[in-house]
């Protein structure tokens, strides 16, 4: 008589599942604001991402198998966003991520993907650090401030810049910013005034505004997300504030900020990387006229494009570099990275190295414009 071998259940399930390798999914962790100050800004980054999710497994997945989204919260709190990391190294297995918005945030993840030797795209964030610091599992689509300054300095001859001061979230991207952009304009010969920083959560800027009002700089660069935006754009227009509003990081939501901030908004204008109100004009029409179909289709506001459109080719990024890695291992995956290219809706998407020799990060040269906000309208001025 044959005797049962007992098999305990947890390694039943394994050995069902095939363990790590043998999953039913291949898991992307997303690390994003859900709350807190950049919530907006992240839950348009989280939607876009689905949108790629189910394009990619409706088209039969990776590698036989359909992508799972592995969505945290990092409540706009650098702590935080560096224990989601850990959770969705450790706990969910995910063997690539993307996130995290915000360059603080981002900071916040880095060691982690080094302690753990783990790649991930990043979405958004324009701090210099991140590419810059030798961190080697670092993958950005976003342009950095510096490139984005080097996007503007093709037009500040048009726009007659004089002298220039900053208002800037205080934070390593507002920070990081002032600094990009002061040494590109001090570079052009151009003045550089006061910089003005303000708390993420700060709900009054008006201290500040009055004092870049009283300044004789005729332009102010203001970086920071766009709920914060829109009370600036208010309460410059209630100080009578007549300076020229230059807004950076591609974090403004023009559509929304028309919506929140009517007139007041007029006349400002903004750095963006995505021109979801002009398809055309994109490198890759016919995606972004698919993308923002698909946006429409799912009942979201048009307003979230400009964000959104991220976590669309975050995802598309990371889901390529899975394929050519052919098989869902870290490192694996980050040795891929350096080999695709994917066409991406604001430019083809292919890393380069930037930072340290040994330790390089990559870093993909998206397109920059500047748009401007005319009688509740958006216009394109050429870069």
């Amino acid at each position: 008589m044959r005797t049962m071998k007992y098999v305990p259940a947890a390694a039943l399930a394994v050995a069902l599942l095939g363990g790590p390798a043998g999953a039913q999914t291949i898991k992307i962790g997303v690390n994003e604001p859900l709350t807190g100050a950049f919530a907006a800004s992240g839950t348009y980054v989280v939607n876009g991402a689905k949108i790629a999710a189910d394009e990619i497994n409706a088209k039969g997945g990776v590698l036989g198998k359909k992508i799972e989204l592995v969505i945290e919260d990092n409540k706009s709190n650098p702590t935080e966003a560096a224990a989601v990391a850990e959770k969705l190294i450790n706990s969910d297995k995910t063997p690539v991520m993307m996130g995290a918005w915000g360059s603080s945030l981002t900071l916040a993840v880095m060691p982690k993907l080094m302690e753990y030797e783990t790649p991930m795209v990043v979405e958004t964030s324009s701090s210099g650090k991140i590419t810059t610091s030798g961190n080697p599992y670092i993958f950005r689509i976003s342009p950095p401030s510096a490139v984005e300054a080097v996007a503007f300095r093709n037009i500040v001859d048009e726009l007659d810049l004089k002298k220039v001061d900053f208002l800037v979230i205080n934070n390593d991207w507002g920070r990081g910013t002032a600094e990009d952009f002061g040494k590109m304009f001090k570079e052009k010969g151009i003045s550089v005034g006061l910089v003005e920083t303000m708390d993420q959560g700060a709900q009054d800027m008006s201290a500040q505004l009055a004092k870049i009002k009283g300044s004789d700089a005729e332009t102010v660069i203001v970086t920071t997300a766009v709920d914060q935006l829109t009370l600036i754009f208010k309460q410059a227009a209630a100080l009578g504030m007549k300076k020229r509003i230059i807004t950076t990081g591609g974090s403004q939501n023009p559509d929304q900020i028309i919506a929140q901030a009517g007139a007041a908004a007029n006349g400002t204008m903004h750095l963006t990387t995505f021109l979801p109100w002009f398809p055309e004009k994109t490198p890759n029409p016919e995606a972004t006229k698919y993308f923002i179909s698909e946006w429409k289709k799912r009942g979201f506001d048009f307003a979230g494009c400009t964000e959104s459109f991220r976590g669309y080719d975050g995802i598309r990024t990371a889901a390529a570099a899975i394929e050519k890695a052919g098989k869902a291992e870290p490192a694996a995956i980050k040795t891929a990275m350096w080999d695709i290219k994917v066409k991406g809706l604001n430019g083809d998407i292919v890393f380069r190295k930037a930072g340290p020799e040994g330790k390089e990060s990559g870093q993909s040269q998206p397109n920059v414009y500047l748009i401007e906000i005319s009688d509740g309208k958006i216009g394109m001025k050429s870069l």
